[in-house]
């Protein structure tokens, strides 16, 4: 399917995250829309919060998506943001946040945690595709992108791209990029990881950063360095 449609301007953000200022974070995220220039801009793991596994779940009609949603509707974009959700029986998620002009849902859930995750999280949702402008989106946040049901499942979804927030450790980089190639392989699609850059919490006092975009041939077309507020852009087509 990958070209039989309109190309993509995609971007993977790393923004700046101060743990738990949910104000400060918003006003980061929002900073990195309007600075992307790109429809479709990707976010790390947990990247409202920081990764801060204590962090209170945020509502989706929280004051504080307000700023990010007015970035949207200023650059016309669509943007995938990481946060801690609950649902109506009290269950918690790590999640993915669709915030656009129209407002905020809930597009994805974890599916496969780690570490203490467990203790919080509960698991979420199997395989997903966001439709932005015609093109099928498979959604992950971090542990998903190792999993081989996970990216089986992506595949015989047929997507067109695959978007990924990520927090992982700088050791951990070469696991990053190879699974990337792995993904993209497996589901001929690009591939867009969004990686935490600066210190958060849990065992993450460094992280890797290192976003990148990759060709469904499994090439590396953009990436940037470790540094937070930095941002890979690339046109999908």
């Amino acid at each position: 399917m990958v070209g039989m449609h309109a190309p993509l301007r995609v971007a993977a953000a790393q923004p700046v995250c101060r743990a738990l200022d949910l104000t400060a974070n918003a006003r980061a995220h929002a900073d990195a829309i309007r600075a992307a220039e790109a429809r479709v801009v990707v976010f790390p793991e947990l990247s409202l919060t920081g990764y801060e596994l204590e962090a209170d779940p945020v509502p989706l009609d929280a004051p504080v998506w307000t700023s990010i949603v007015d970035a949207c509707s200023e650059s016309g974009s669509v943007a995938l943001v990481g946060a801690p959700v609950q649902d109506a029986s009290g269950r918690s998620f790590i999640a993915m946040l669709e915030v656009s002009p129209a407002g905020v849902r809930l597009v994805y859930r974890k599916g496969w945690l780690g570490g203490d995750e467990p203790r919080r999280f509960s698991s979420g949702d199997g395989p997903t595709v966001l439709e932005v402008d015609g093109w099928r989106l498979g959604l992950g946040i971090c542990k998903d992108t190792g999993a081989a049901q996970h990216v089986a499942g992506m595949a015989a979804l047929g997507v067109d791209a695959y978007l990924a927030g990520l927090v992982h450790r700088p050791e951990e980089l070469p696991e990053q990029e190879a699974r990337a190639v792995v993904i993209a392989r497996a589901c001929r699609a690009w591939v867009v990881f969004a990686s935490f850059a600066g210190a958060t919490g849990g065992v993450f006092s460094e992280t890797a950063g290192s976003s990148a975009v990759w060709s469904p041939d499994g090439l590396a077309v953009a990436r940037v360095g470790p540094e937070a507020g930095s941002i890979v852009r690339a046109t999908l087509g």
